[in-house]
This record gives C-alpha cells, sequence and structure tokens, in this order.
C-alpha cells in the first residue's frame, strides 16, 4: 500500500502559517478564484472523467496519470483527478505537478496540512488506492505480534527510538466527582500544553508533549454537567481533569474507547479538530481591520500558546473553508469593553476584512450570537526560544502584527534579564496602523520598549520613517544592548516582505538561530 500518513490544502504563504520560508502565490488567470471554483464543483460538469464512477486505483495505474491534463494525485489513501484543478491552484501548476502520479500526502502535509482537501476536491475524487496484501519479511519476526500487539518491551523500545516515553492515564470517583488523572512523565507540561473537549457524549483530551499528542478519546458511561476543571502539577507532569456527575451514582467504567483513545502519535498525523465558538462582540480598530471576540464553550478547556495559530472554519456555498489566524491577548486591550467572565474562555484576533474575499466578508457579515468553528492550536514557535534573551527585535508589516501580540506581553512580563524589546512597524499609511495609541502609551509606560513606524505611502505631514525594509532601516534599528547580548527576531508579513527581510537579516551576520519567521 502507499504511504497514507494523515489530515489536511493553504499556501505557506497564507495567513500567519509559522515557516523559516515559504512558497509564493502564482497570480490567478480571471475567473479562476476560490469561489470559481466552487461554483465549478456544482455546475454538475464531470471533473473525473469517470462518469460518476468510483474505481479502486493500483499503483501502477496512478504512475500513469502523471501529466498536466490528466494529472492523479493520491492523498491519505485516496485518489483526486486533479487536473480541472491546475488552473484554480493558487500556488500554481508546478507546485502541484511535484506529486503529479504519485502518493502526495507527505508534500500535502507540509503546506496544505490545514485545508479540507474532501470538501475542496470531492467532485474529482477518482476512489481509493487498491491495498496490497501484506508479506511478512520474516515468520519468526510476525509470530511475536500477538492480537496485533507488541509485547510490552517492543513498544517502549520503539517509542524509545521514535519519540517521548508513552503517558499513562487512571480515574477514580467520588459521589459527586470524576477525575481522570494523566501521568505525562514529562517535567514541562503546563495548562497550554493540554486542549479538553466534551462535545454530545464524546470526552476528549490531547496533552501535547514536544512533537507528539496523547490523546483520551472516550464515549462516557454517564452524562456529565458542561463545566469541568483543569489542573497540571507541572514538577511530576501530572494532569487532572476534573468531571462533575449529572447524577450522584457509582460508575462501574469512565466508558468505550473512541478514535486514537489512549495513543502517543506524531502530533502532524492527528488531524485538526474542531469546536464551535460563539461570536461575541467585534469592533473597527482600523478602516479596514476588526477586533472579533470569540467565546469557547464551557465544555472546553483549550488556551492557545504563544506565537501560535488556530484555524476558523465557515460553510461557504455549501463548502468548507478554512483560513489561519494568530489569535492576539487582551494586553493591549485598554480601551476594550470586554464581558466580565474568565479571560481564558475568549480567543480575540485582529482581521483584515477584503471586501473582495470569500472568507474575511462572511466573517464580518456573522451577527452576535452566530457560531464559528476553531481549531486546535498549530506552530513551531517554543518559549525556550526566550531562554537567557536580552534584546528582542520585532519586525512586523500590517497584520503580521498579530503574532507579535502575545510575544510582547510575554517578554515584557515574564523574560527577567530582557533589556530591550523594539517592534518596527510598517504600513502604507498612518490609517493602517492597527492600535498606534496603544503602542505608543505602552513605549512610554515601560522602558524598555521602543516603537517606530515605517509608511510606504504617507502624507506631507508624516515626519516618521518612510519607505520599505531595507538594510538601511535594518542596521540602524536591530542594535544590541551589549555587543554580544543574545538576541531573538521576530518576523511577519506578507511573503515578499518576510522573504526579503530574512535575506537582509543574514547578510547582517544574524544567525538562523537568532531569526523566527511567522509568514502571513
Amino acid at each position: 500500500m502507499l504511504n497514507v500518513p494523515s489530515q489536511s490544502f493553504p499556501a505557506p504563504s497564507s495567513q500567519q502559517r509559522v515557516a523559516s520560508g515559504g512558497r509564493s502565490k502564482v497570480p490567478l488567470k480571471q475567473g479562476r478564484s476560490l469561489m470559481d471554483w466552487i461554483r465549478l464543483t456544482k455546475s454538475g460538469k464531470d471533473l473525473t472523467g469517470l462518469k460518476g464512477r468510483l474505481i479502486e486505483v493500483t499503483e501502477e495505474e496512478l504512475k500513469k496519470h502523471n501529466k498536466k491534463d490528466d494529472c492523479w494525485i493520491c492523498i491519505r489513501g485516496f485518489v483526486y483527478n486533479v487536473s480541472p484543478y491546475m488552473e484554480y491552484h493558487p500556488g500554481g501548476e508546478d507546485e502541484l505537478m511535484r506529486a503529479a502520479g504519485s502518493d502526495g500526502t507527505d508534500l500535502f502535509d507540509q503546506v496544505h496540512r490545514w485545508v479540507n482537501y474532501e470538501s475542496m476536491l470531492k467532485e474529482c475524487l477518482v476512489g481509493r488506492m487498491a491495498v496490497k496484501p501484506a508479506v511478512p519479511k520474516d515468520y519468526r519476526e510476525e509470530k511475536n505480534v500477538l492480537n496485533g500487539m507488541l509485547p510490552k518491551s517492543q513498544v517502549s523500545d520503539t517509542l524509545a527510538k521514535e519519540g517521548p516515553s508513552s503517558p499513562s492515564y487512571d480515574w477514580f470517583q467520588t459521589d459527586s466527582l470524576v477525575t481522570i488523572v494523566i501521568y505525562t512523565k514529562q517535567k514541562d507540561i503546563n495548562l497550554d500544553s493540554v486542549i479538553v473537549d466534551h462535545q454530545d457524549d464524546s470526552f476528549r483530551a490531547e496533552t501535547i508533549i514536544k512533537d507528539y499528542s496523547y490523546i483520551i478519546h472516550m464515549g462516557l458511561s454517564h452524562e456529565i454537567q458542561e463545566d469541568f476543571s483543569v489542573r497540571v502539577v507541572e514538577n511530576v507532569g501530572k494532569i487532572e481533569i476534573v468531571l462533575k456527575k449529572k447524577e450522584n451514582t457509582s460508575w462501574k467504567r469512565l466508558g468505550h474507547p473512541l478514535e486514537n483513545h489512549n495513543l502517543l502519535i506524531p502530533k502532524k498525523d492527528t488531524g485538526l479538530y474542531y469546536r464551535k465558538c460563539q461570536l461575541i462582540s467585534k469592533e473597527g480598530v482600523t478602516h479596514d481591520t476588526k477586533l472579533f471576540c470569540l467565546m469557547l464553550p464551557p465544555s472546553t478547556h483549550l488556551q492557545v500558546p504563544v506565537g501560535q495559530h488556530v484555524y476558523l472554519k465557515l460553510t461557504i456555498t455549501g463548502t468548507e473553508i478554512v483560513k489561519p489566524y494568530t489569535p492576539v491577548s487582551d494586553f493591549l486591550l485598554s480601551e476594550f469593553k470586554e464581558p466580565v467572565l474568565l479571560n481564558n474562555k475568549y480567543i480575540y484576533f485582529l482581521i483584515k476584512i477584503y471586501p473582495a474575499g470569500l472568507f474575511t466578508p462572511e466573517l464580518d457579515h456573522l451577527h452576535i450570537g452566530d457560531f464559528v468553528s476553531v481549531s486546535n492550536p498549530e506552530g513551531n514557535f517554543k518559549i525556550s526560544q526566550f531562554q537567557e534573551l536580552e534584546d528582542l527585535f520585532l519586525l512586523a508589516a500590517g497584520t503580521g502584527f498579530t503574532p507579535m501580540v502575545k510575544i510582547l506581553n510575554y517578554a515584557l512580563t515574564n523574560i527577567p534579564g530582557l533589556r530591550k524589546v523594539k517592534l518596527m512597524f510598517f504600513n502604507k499609511t498612518e490609517d493602517d496602523i492597527i492600535w498606534r495609541s496603544q503602542l505608543e502609551k505602552l513605549a512610554f509606560k515601560d522602558k524598555r520598549f521602543d516603537i517606530e513606524f515605517v509608511l510606504s505611502a504617507p502624507t506631507s505631514e508624516w515626519n516618521g520613517k518612510r519607505g520599505y525594509i531595507s538594510p538601511a532601516l535594518l542596521s540602524q534599528f536591530l542594535k544590541r544592548s551589549l555587543d554580544n547580548s543574545r538576541v531573538l527576531i521576530c518576523i511577519c508579513g506578507p511573503t515578499p516582505f518576510t522573504e526579503q527581510g530574512i535575506r537582509l537579516l543574514h547578510d547582517l551576520n544574524f544567525s538562523k538561530d537568532e531569526i523566527h519567521s511567522f509568514t502571513a
């Protein structure tokens, strides 16, 4: 059988996708937008060339379909004829052709993991890959496998080679409570590491351990109340999830296992898990950017770590559309009148509305009380990058400012040896600057923080810096507090801005370890 990993199409150049590099989008011909593609898929036209039949595809058959006008690609065991999609693909035809006539799952996961390809390409589905019968290499090796279970020593050996040692869990109860205890065997676990959801009869707890996820996923044997509590004992890596029983009866068992229950699997293979969040408020911040406040369900525990993003999902004309956004903290929201409820029940987003776009106008048309699906957090930024940090430089363009909000907040409140934080914020005009007055107030209040605005199309009255990212601007801006001070530079903005910035930073002799880019 062909290699089939896990779940999800964006360009890495999509909003707040965390990456060190990125692929530029290719200009599409007129009439080849996402909405045009959706219209084509609903037109009734045969996009597979098979007149509605689904077939089983062998590896040999797949290899034959490797040309632009006859291009089949396998993603997670399903084969799609992507020839009709070629002209609609934001990354261009060449990007799709890299996987022509082959299993494109790994390539897809590198750049498109979050996109709902099943919805986008459902009218292009050719069929399933044929499964080859497995032939054991060695009978002596085969007989060690009992009922699909490896002996315990082999399990631990495998995990020792591939990842952290596997956690375990237990549960106990009182008359009114059920406590699930997860023993992670790690010491760097905190509340950000744990995501808990109770939806309908399904209880799911995902613990992030390095690049792996340990999942508890069960259909509970009895009903519980909506709210629950999560506690982490950091020095021993123990997590306690306390559930409230609806009825004070004794449970004979916790429940029955669901998908991936009690498994430690690579995080990239877990797929995206969503919950519906309610729109509480939206307020104008600039002429084209709004602050959205979403409330998590009472039956969810989720805290988005610093430097990570989530995916928002809406169904538009019958097709699920997904876009990544980085939540902002309420740190700069002194003028925002928020509801009097716990902060960790809210997620805030600064989102630029594109009138000719597909997703953001739909988001903007939502009414207070409507729902948006929000995924688990993703991203490769690690708080450990702040260890012993002395100078932090932030380079942001437009809504590339959003990852910097939580980074700024965390740095100024949690890094004891920090001497200097500087933000260079690039925009077109003064009207485009997000939270300008709040940034200026912060610079006045905290002497470690300094803000510089750079405008590419200012009015004649503008007295500040002008232009685009350049060697002259950066060399003047990136002055260390000491000759050998420990530095981190974070950069985020449109792909050309980020790519140019990284090249200039390397030219200025900053090392790869001193630079972290978020691609907007």
